[in-house]
């Protein structure tokens, strides 16, 4: 396992994360996709690493601004097809705007919906070194796990 991310997730009121270093995840070994476990404090901040993660796997983030922003509505069953949904989103917006996101902030994860505002900025081939494509976020190995100290999720990305 190799973690690239470590630190506290930090949460006022469930308003997400709000800088890289307060994402937490690891990358899992796999043998031809990418599997990630993402933690935090709540589901919001679980889902905020989460999505972080998906996106360091396709970019180096380090570059990217917060030139734009969207805000984000998602819902589902439960919370486990609410994650692969709100991460399929997210890839939507890479793939149709060409968005490059950095910074989630996960307002709420509330029965089975989810609202966020996420920003970042449009691929700019001078600027931005990007890594690994992500065809799809899949059900495969899903699992999503709230306790009292915290909850984490671990989700497989096909690569």
């Amino acid at each position: 396992m190799r973690s690239d991310r470590a630190g506290s997730v930090g949460f006022q009121g469930g308003d997400g994360v709000s800088s890289p270093e307060q994402y937490h995840f690891q990358y899992l070994d796999h043998t031809a996709d990418v599997a990630v476990v993402a933690r935090g404090a709540d589901p919001a901040g679980t889902f905020a690493s989460a999505a972080r993660a998906m996106f360091e796997i396709m970019a180096d983030l380090r570059n990217v601004s917060e030139l734009e922003s969207r805000d984000v509505e998602v819902a589902s069953d439960d919370l486990e097809g609410l994650l692969v949904d709100w991460l399929n989103e997210l890839l939507f917006l890479f793939d149709t705007e060409q968005l490059l996101l950095s910074r989630f902030e996960v307002h709420g994860v509330r029965g089975n919906g989810l609202r966020a505002t996420v920003y970042g900025e449009r691929i700019d081939p001078a600027r931005h070194h990007l890594k690994r494509g992500i065809k799809a976020v899949t059900y495969h190995l899903l699992e999503v796990k709230c306790e009292d100290s915290g909850c984490w999720a671990r989700v497989l990305f096909d690569v």
